[in-house]
């Protein structure tokens, strides 16, 4: 007796790639805006703080993300630009954009390691502060919030991976083609018969004129 070898419904085929399109579609939208979230918060805050020698006397100073890079807040906004965009084209633009979204997360995590150990906005303070343009801060010490900014960044970049990966498999906007990409057909005119009331009455209800003028 020869055995018969069930074959996969079409359904459950098709179940796996949606299920992924729609699980990786809420982590990227989550990561994204999550991560751009995080980064433009840490630059907002302390990155690092010292002092520096004003007449005879130590004067304290900070420096704020944004003082020691612009580079992570611009790249925030880039990014969560791209995870918009991403859902706006197809094809070859959703890649592009996609790349753009994971370069933009890398950027941060590049930029917030560099700030992480720089001195130059502290530096800069200590001079107009002393008004001497050699002078350098003393005593400096780094926060915790350049960190912060690079796992902003992480979150972004696993966003820009993600919509690397399935993108082609999330959704796109438009109002005017269905699910298919196929434009709706128009729907035909209805022809009013004059000599059938009930017709009369159905074309009064859909908001159009009878007599056809």
């Amino acid at each position: 007796m020869g055995y018969v070898t069930a074959l996969p419904h079409p359904r459950s085929e098709a179940a796996g790639p949606a299920r992924a399109g729609r699980l990786s579609l809420a982590v990227a939208l989550l990561a994204g805006a999550l991560g751009a979230a995080v980064a433009l918060l840490a630059t907002r805050q302390r990155w690092s703080e010292g002092t520096a020698t004003v007449a005879g006397g130590a004067f304290p100073l900070t420096a704020k993300g944004s003082d020691v890079t612009g580079v992570p807040a611009a790249l925030a906004i880039v990014g969560l630009a791209a995870l918009v965009a991403v859902f706006a084209v197809r094809k070859a633009g959703r890649l592009l954009v996609a790349g753009v979204l994971a370069l933009s997360g890398a950027g941060i995590v590049t930029a917030a390691l560099i700030g992480a150990g720089d001195s130059s906005a502290l530096d800069e303070q200590a001079a107009k502060a002393s008004g001497d343009t050699s002078a350098t801060v003393t005593a400096l010490s780094h926060t915790a919030w350049p960190y912060v900014a690079v796992v902003g960044g992480v979150l972004i970049l696993v966003a820009g991976l993600l919509a690397l990966r399935y993108g082609r498999l999330w959704p796109a906007m438009s109002g005017r083609y269905e699910r298919d990409g196929v434009p709706r057909a128009r729907r035909k005119a209805v022809v009013v018969d004059p000599d059938r009331p009930e017709d009369i009455w159905k074309a009064l209800d859909r908001g159009e004129d009878p007599t056809g003028a």
